[in-house]
């Protein structure tokens, strides 16, 4: 199992969506791999809109351009 921390890198508002820099969340995978890039980053998904209530997807910025992955554990 790996911990990985996901922080928004940029503001955004799209769709209704108001995203700001360093907005975080923690997500913890069964592989080692990216959760963004991995299972249509759906873990990330779930994990912002249970903290922050906005879907991450809908804003467009599940990638790795508008988001830092840091694997922490």
């Amino acid at each position: 199992m790996a911990l990985f921390q996901i922080t928004t890198k940029k503001r955004k508002h799209v769709n209704g969506i108001h995203i700001e820099p360093g907005m975080s969340v923690q997500v913890v995978t069964q592989s080692m791999s990216n959760p963004v890039t991995t299972n249509g980053g759906q873990p990330v998904i779930d994990a912002f809109f249970r903290i922050y209530g906005i879907d991450i997807k809908k804003a467009g910025c599940l990638n790795m351009v508008d988001l830092k992955v840091d694997r922490i554990g």
